[in-house]
C-alpha cells in the first residue's frame, strides 16, 4: 500500500514556543477565543503540536501550540522539544513566550539562540505583565537578541490586541483570491478517532497511518494530553485521523489536565464517523478497554478493534487474546479485530480497507422488499417464541442503518439479536452497528 500524503492547509502558520509553564497555552486560548489548549499550573501539560485556526483583523492563520522547549533534558523532554523545533521549521512566524515573574533564564537564552538561527521572524512576548508596574521588567529580556519585547497578560488579555496587530504584519502577503469551482462528487473527509487506554500505542499507530512523526511517542503512559488530528489523502478519499489522550479511569474520577484530556477525547469520539479501538495485545483485554468499548458502541459509530503489539505474542498468547476479545468485547461482535504492530507497520495496511468497508456500510440503504424477504426467511428457519411475528419492516435511516420492525407481539432480546445477525449477514453490513426499533401492532 502506498504511503498516504498529509494535506496541508494554505494558511500561514504561527508557532508559539518557549520553555515550560510560561503561559503558551493560555496565550493560544486567548488568541483563538476559546479554551482549546489544556492549561494547568504545572509544567509539561502540553506535549504535542496542536494546530488551531485563528483570525485577526480579517486575516486567517494557523496557530500551533507546542510543548515546553527544554534543550537537553530527559528523553521525553527531548521528544517534546523536537516537536517544538519542527513547529518552528514549518512556521511563517514565531511567538516566543517568556515569563516576566521569573525573568530571563538559561533555558530562555538557549531557546533564543536556536530561534535566531532559524531565520524565522520572531515576536518576543513577555507574559504575565498584569499591570503597568510590571512593564519595565519586560525590558530585561531585550538581552535575548530580539527587537522590542511585547508585554502581555495572556490570562487577562492585556496587550494581546497590539501583539496580534504586529503578528499579522509579519505574515506573508495574502494571495490574491482565485475563483474555484467545487468538484462534482468531491468526498467529505471521513473522520476516524483513535481511542484506547494509556500506553497501548495510539500515537505510534497515528504516526504510522499519517506517515509523519506528528505526535510525541514515548513509553511513558499519558504522553498525549490533547486530541490531535491530521487530514490524509488515501486512494479511497480523504481521512481525518484524530489521536486522543489515553483514558485510564472514569471522567468523574479524573482531575486537572487529565480531566480535560478525557473530555476532549470523549468529544472527539462523539464527533467522529468511525473509531479505532486500540488494545495492547501484550497485556490482554483490561476492564478499562471494555468500558471504553461500551462508550464507543454507545456513540453509534462503526468500530474496528486494533490488537496492537501482536508481534510480541507467541501462538498461545495470540489465541488467548482473541478469546478475551470475543468474551469481554462480545457486544462489538460486528466489529473486525485486526492484529497489527504499529511499531513495525505489520498489518496496518489492513486498516484502510476495513475503514472503507465500515464507512460504506454505515451509509447503506436496502430495498424494503429485500429486507422483508430476508426477515421472512429468518422467521421461517427459526420462529419467534410465543407465536410472535414480524409483520413488516422498513429502513428508516442510515448513519447508522436503522430498521423499524412492526410486530404482532413483543420479541425477546435474544430473537432481536438473531434478526439483526440475519440482516447483517444477508446485506453485508460488516463492521457497522445496526439499530432495530420495534413497533407493536395495536390490538
Amino acid at each position: 500500500m502506498s504511503l498516504p500524503s498529509v494535506a496541508v492547509a494554505g494558511l500561514p502558520a504561527v508557532a508559539v514556543v518557549g520553555r515550560p509553564n510560561v503561559g503558551k497555552s493560555t496565550l493560544v486560548n486567548r488568541i483563538v477565543g476559546r479554551r482549546e489548549a489544556i492549561v494547568e499550573e504545572r509544567p509539561g501539560v502540553t506535549r504535542d503540536r496542536k494546530p488551531l485556526l485563528a483570525d485577526w483583523a480579517g486575516r486567517s492563520f494557523t496557530i500551533v501550540d507546542t510543548g515546553g522547549w527544554q534543550p537537553g533534558g530527559q528523553q521525553l523532554d527531548r521528544l517534546v522539544s523536537a516537536q517544538a523545533r519542527r513547529a518552528v521549521e514549518e512556521a511563517d512566524a514565531v511567538i516566543f513566550v517568556v515569563d516576566v515573574t521569573v525573568g530571563p533564564t538559561e533555558e530562555d537564552t538557549e531557546v533564543a539562540r536556536l530561534l535566531l538561527r532559524s531565520g524565522r521572524p520572531v515576536l518576543l512576548v513577555v507574559n504575565k505583565v498584569d499591570g503597568e508596574t510590571r512593564e519595565p521588567d519586560a525590558w530585561e529580556f531585550a538581552r535575548l537578541g530580539f527587537a522590542e519585547p511585547w508585554p502581555v497578560s495572556a490570562l487577562h488579555g492585556r496587550g494581546t490586541g497590539d501583539l496580534l496587530d504586529a503578528l499579522v504584519r509579519l505574515l506573508p502577503p495574502e494571495p490574491a483570491p482565485v475563483a474555484t469551482v467545487e468538484e462534482p462528487g468531491a468526498q467529505p473527509a471521513l473522520s476516524v478517532v483513535i481511542a484506547g487506554r494509556p500506553n497501548v500505542g495510539k500515537s505510534t499507530l497515528f504516526n504510522r497511518l499519517i506517515g509523519d512523526e506528528r505526535s510525541v511517542v514515548h513509553d511513558l503512559p499519558g504522553t498525549t494530553r490533547d486530541s490531535i488530528d491530521t487530514l490524509v489523502e488515501t486512494p479511497d478519499g480523504p481521512v481525518r485521523f484524530i489521536d486522543t489522550a489515553g483514558m485510564r479511569r472514569r471522567t468523574k474520577e479524573a482531575q486537572g489536565a487529565e480531566y480535560y484530556s478525557m473530555v476532549r477525547a470523549l468529544q472527539a469520539i462523539d464527533r467522529a464517523s468511525l473509531a479505532l479501538l486500540v488494545l495492547d495485545a501484550s497485556e490482554g483485554v483490561a476492564r478499562q478497554d471494555q468500558r471504553l468499548a461500551e462508550r464507543l458502541d454507545a456513540a453509534g459509530n462503526p468500530v474496528v478493534v486494533v490488537m496492537n503489539k501482536w508481534d510480541l505474542l507467541d501462538v498461545e498468547g495470540r489465541a488467548k487474546v482473541r478469546a478475551q476479545v470475543a468474551d469481554m468485547l462480545g457486544f462489538l461482535s460486528y466489529a473486525p479485530a485486526l492484529a497489527v504492530s504499529a511499531m513495525s507497520g505489520h498489518g496496518v495496511g489492513k486498516l484502510y480497507p476495513a475503514l472503507a468497508a465500515a464507512s460504506e456500510a454505515y451509509k447503506r440503504r436496502v430495498p424494503t422488499a429485500s429486507l422483508n424477504r430476508v426477515l421472512a426467511s429468518a422467521q421461517s428457519s427459526q420462529p419467534a417464541p410465543r407465536g410472535a411475528r414480524v409483520l413488516y419492516a422498513t429502513q428508516g435511516a442510515t448513519d447508522p442503518p436503522t430498521f423499524t420492525l412492526f410486530v404482532s407481539k413483543e420479541l425477546p432480546a435474544s430473537y432481536l439479536r438473531y434478526l439483526e445477525r440475519s440482516i447483517r449477514e444477508q446485506f453485508g453490513f460488516g463492521p457497522t452497528p445496526l439499530k432495530l426499533r420495534v413497533r407493536r401492532r395495536a390490538s
